[in-house]
Protein backbone atom coordinates (compact mmCIF):
# COMPACT_ATOMS: atom_id res chain seq x y z
CA UNK A 1 0.00 0.00 0.00
CA UNK A 2 1.17 3.57 -0.86
CA UNK A 3 2.02 5.70 2.08
CA UNK A 4 0.34 8.90 2.53
CA UNK A 5 2.49 11.78 1.62
CA UNK A 6 3.06 14.97 4.45
CA UNK A 7 1.29 17.15 1.85
CA UNK A 8 -2.08 14.78 2.00
CA UNK A 9 -1.74 14.56 6.02
CA UNK A 10 -1.92 18.26 6.31
CA UNK A 11 -4.46 19.10 4.10
CA UNK A 12 -6.69 15.99 5.57
CA UNK A 13 -5.91 17.86 9.11
CA UNK A 14 -6.85 21.30 7.86
CA UNK A 15 -9.71 19.99 5.80
CA UNK A 16 -11.35 18.22 8.31
CA UNK A 17 -10.69 21.72 11.03
CA UNK A 18 -12.28 23.73 8.39
CA UNK A 19 -15.25 21.75 7.14
CA UNK A 20 -16.06 21.05 11.21
CA UNK A 21 -16.13 24.81 11.79
CA UNK A 22 -17.91 25.68 8.41
CA UNK A 23 -20.34 23.31 9.06
CA UNK A 24 -20.76 23.56 13.23
CA UNK A 25 -20.99 27.36 12.73
CA UNK A 26 -22.15 28.54 9.07
CA UNK A 27 -24.92 26.16 9.09
CA UNK A 28 -27.82 27.91 7.09
CA UNK A 29 -31.34 26.32 8.13
CA UNK A 30 -33.10 24.89 5.02
CA UNK A 31 -36.18 24.63 6.19
CA UNK A 32 -36.28 21.04 5.96
CA UNK A 33 -35.78 19.41 9.38
CA UNK A 34 -32.43 18.50 10.49
CA UNK A 35 -31.21 19.39 7.33
CA UNK A 36 -29.10 23.11 6.42
CA UNK A 37 -27.44 24.90 3.79
CA UNK A 38 -23.81 23.47 4.26
CA UNK A 39 -21.23 25.47 2.90
CA UNK A 40 -18.89 23.02 4.03
CA UNK A 41 -19.08 20.90 1.15
CA UNK A 42 -18.14 23.47 -1.06
CA UNK A 43 -14.89 23.08 0.87
CA UNK A 44 -14.56 19.42 0.44
CA UNK A 45 -14.66 19.29 -3.51
CA UNK A 46 -12.16 21.86 -3.27
CA UNK A 47 -10.16 19.44 -1.04
CA UNK A 48 -10.57 16.29 -2.50
CA UNK A 49 -10.09 18.23 -6.48
CA UNK A 50 -6.34 19.36 -5.51
CA UNK A 51 -5.50 16.71 -2.21
CA UNK A 52 -7.19 13.94 -3.87
CA UNK A 53 -9.58 11.36 -3.02
CA UNK A 54 -7.97 9.83 0.24
CA UNK A 55 -7.98 13.65 1.50
CA UNK A 56 -11.38 14.06 0.64
CA UNK A 57 -12.47 10.84 2.42
CA UNK A 58 -10.89 11.41 5.51
CA UNK A 59 -11.92 15.57 6.05
CA UNK A 60 -15.37 14.63 5.10
CA UNK A 61 -15.53 11.62 7.31
CA UNK A 62 -13.37 13.21 10.64
CA UNK A 63 -15.18 16.54 9.84
CA UNK A 64 -18.82 15.41 9.73
CA UNK A 65 -18.09 13.16 12.48
CA UNK A 66 -17.07 16.20 15.25
CA UNK A 67 -19.66 18.41 14.12
CA UNK A 68 -22.02 15.68 14.88
CA UNK A 69 -20.22 14.72 18.51
CA UNK A 70 -20.18 18.42 19.26
CA UNK A 71 -23.56 19.08 19.09
CA UNK A 72 -23.89 16.09 21.71
CA UNK A 73 -27.35 14.34 19.81
CA UNK A 74 -24.68 11.60 18.67
CA UNK A 75 -23.05 10.61 15.43
CA UNK A 76 -25.11 10.01 13.22
CA UNK A 77 -23.10 7.47 11.10
CA UNK A 78 -25.07 7.26 7.65
CA UNK A 79 -24.66 11.10 7.03
CA UNK A 80 -20.78 10.89 8.50
CA UNK A 81 -20.02 8.39 5.81
CA UNK A 82 -21.94 9.84 3.11
CA UNK A 83 -20.07 12.63 3.65
CA UNK A 84 -16.96 10.58 3.24
CA UNK A 85 -18.33 9.12 -0.02
CA UNK A 86 -18.77 13.08 -1.38
CA UNK A 87 -15.01 13.67 -0.50
CA UNK A 88 -13.92 10.24 -1.98
CA UNK A 89 -15.91 10.41 -5.18
CA UNK A 90 -15.74 14.11 -6.23
CA UNK A 91 -11.36 13.48 -5.41
CA UNK A 92 -11.79 10.53 -8.27
CA UNK A 93 -13.73 11.91 -10.42
CA UNK A 94 -11.71 15.34 -10.47
CA UNK A 95 -8.45 13.74 -10.51
CA UNK A 96 -7.55 14.43 -14.38
CA UNK A 97 -8.24 18.60 -13.10
CA UNK A 98 -4.86 20.24 -12.43
CA UNK A 99 -5.80 22.66 -9.94
CA UNK A 100 -2.36 22.26 -7.79
CA UNK A 101 -0.83 22.68 -11.69
CA UNK A 102 -2.03 26.22 -12.15
CA UNK A 103 -4.76 24.86 -14.36
CA UNK A 104 -8.54 25.56 -14.10
CA UNK A 105 -10.80 27.46 -15.86
CA UNK A 106 -13.44 26.82 -18.52
CA UNK A 107 -14.03 23.21 -18.85
CA UNK A 108 -12.50 22.24 -16.31
CA UNK A 109 -15.44 24.68 -14.21
CA UNK A 110 -17.86 23.06 -16.26
CA UNK A 111 -16.54 19.54 -15.05
CA UNK A 112 -16.01 20.57 -11.61
CA UNK A 113 -19.48 21.65 -11.07
CA UNK A 114 -21.59 18.95 -13.21
CA UNK A 115 -19.54 15.84 -11.23
CA UNK A 116 -19.96 17.64 -7.98
CA UNK A 117 -23.40 17.58 -9.08
CA UNK A 118 -23.74 14.37 -9.52
CA UNK A 119 -21.47 13.26 -6.37
CA UNK A 120 -24.32 15.18 -4.76
CA UNK A 121 -27.05 13.27 -6.03
CA UNK A 122 -25.82 10.07 -5.83
CA UNK A 123 -24.54 10.72 -1.98
CA UNK A 124 -27.64 12.53 -0.51
CA UNK A 125 -30.20 11.14 -2.62
CA UNK A 126 -29.44 7.34 -2.59
CA UNK A 127 -26.42 6.54 -0.57
CA UNK A 128 -27.58 8.52 2.60
CA UNK A 129 -31.49 8.01 2.63
CA UNK A 130 -30.80 4.34 1.83
CA UNK A 131 -28.30 3.97 5.28
CA UNK A 132 -30.80 6.20 7.41
CA UNK A 133 -33.44 3.70 6.47
CA UNK A 134 -31.00 0.75 7.05
CA UNK A 135 -29.32 2.02 9.60
CA UNK A 136 -31.84 4.05 12.10
CA UNK A 137 -34.87 2.67 10.53
CA UNK A 138 -36.14 6.07 9.11
CA UNK A 139 -39.41 6.61 7.49
CA UNK A 140 -38.37 6.75 3.95
CA UNK A 141 -40.44 9.39 2.45
CA UNK A 142 -38.69 11.91 5.43
CA UNK A 143 -35.33 11.11 4.74
CA UNK A 144 -35.88 10.95 0.67
CA UNK A 145 -36.96 14.52 1.01
CA UNK A 146 -34.16 15.17 3.21
CA UNK A 147 -31.10 14.02 0.74
CA UNK A 148 -32.80 15.33 -2.38
CA UNK A 149 -33.03 18.96 -0.25
CA UNK A 150 -29.17 18.14 0.65
CA UNK A 151 -28.19 17.50 -2.58
CA UNK A 152 -29.83 20.54 -4.10
CA UNK A 153 -28.47 22.76 -2.03
CA UNK A 154 -24.94 20.98 -1.34
CA UNK A 155 -24.51 20.99 -5.54
CA UNK A 156 -25.15 24.71 -5.37
CA UNK A 157 -23.00 25.67 -2.14
CA UNK A 158 -20.16 23.73 -4.14
CA UNK A 159 -20.71 24.86 -7.57
CA UNK A 160 -19.84 28.25 -5.92
CA UNK A 161 -17.83 28.02 -2.86
CA UNK A 162 -15.56 24.87 -4.81
CA UNK A 163 -15.06 26.71 -7.53
CA UNK A 164 -13.95 30.04 -6.06
CA UNK A 165 -11.45 28.10 -3.79
CA UNK A 166 -10.20 26.57 -7.08
CA UNK A 167 -9.83 29.33 -9.14
CA UNK A 168 -8.52 31.48 -6.48
CA UNK A 169 -6.22 28.39 -5.79
CA UNK A 170 -5.13 27.97 -9.26
CA UNK A 171 -4.04 31.68 -9.41
CA UNK A 172 -1.65 31.47 -6.91
CA UNK A 173 0.13 28.76 -8.47
CA UNK A 174 3.16 29.78 -10.64
CA UNK A 175 2.64 29.02 -14.38
CA UNK A 176 5.66 26.54 -15.80
CA UNK A 177 8.25 28.13 -17.24
CA UNK A 178 7.25 31.35 -16.24
CA UNK A 179 9.94 32.07 -13.60
CA UNK A 180 13.09 32.97 -14.89
CA UNK A 181 16.83 33.05 -13.56
CA UNK A 182 18.06 36.91 -13.48
CA UNK A 183 22.00 37.83 -14.33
Amino acid sequence: MKKLSVKTIVATGIGAALFFVLGRFVAIPSGVPDTNISVQYGLLGFIATVFGPVAGLLAGLIGHFFIDFSFGWGVWWSWVITSAFVGLATGLITSKLKVDEGEFAGKDIVWFIISSVIVHFVAWGLVAPVLDILIYSEPANKVFLQGLVSAGVNSITTAIVGTLLCVAYAHTIPKKGSLKEED
